[in-house]
């Protein structure tokens, strides 16, 4: 299957990280796969700094796959600055979370997520829900255009 970008992983659960993974080999995506642990290692990479500092900021992610429950910097404040940004204020972001209370699901939706998914609990459930996620923001969504280099 074609590939546009990266898939942005932002989690910090080890078993969550490996599933995902998983489920995205599982539907033969060749996207490359970026998995970061914290929130400040997220906006690193999205903003070209610190270790990241040398990545093209222009080869954005297909998807940013964004838990909300991350050590240093929450999922929220993440997305916040990800719309606080010309660069990256039309980067598609995706809520990945176990959340389900009400007000998580409103603040992402306020803050600019593009959807919000609950990880299903249910293994097979969980493989099914990435695969989806994976073909639709990789395959089927067509992406904003990029803004030019200044």
């Amino acid at each position: 299957m074609t590939n546009k970008g990266a898939i942005l992983l932002v989690e910090d659960n080890p078993s969550d990280e490996k599933l995902t993974l998983r489920a995205l080999r599982k539907c033969n995506l060749k996207n490359d796969v970026i998995v970061v642990r914290d929130g400040p290692e997220a906006l690193d990479y999205l903003f070209c700094e610190e270790k990241y500092k040398s990545r093209d900021i222009t080869d954005v992610p297909s998807i940013v796959l964004l838990d909300l429950k991350l050590p240093k910097i929450g999922g929220l404040e993440v997305l916040k600055r990800i719309r606080a940004d010309k660069r990256t204020r039309l980067q598609p972001v995706a809520i990945l979370t176990s959340s389900d209370e009400e007000n998580d699901i409103i603040s992402s939706y306020q803050l600019g997520a593009n959807c919000y998914i609950r990880k299903p609990v249910d293994f097979t459930q969980f493989i099914e829900t990435i695969e989806q996620l994976g073909i639709f923001w990789t395959i089927l969504n067509e992406p904003p255009p990029q803004p030019k280099r200044n």
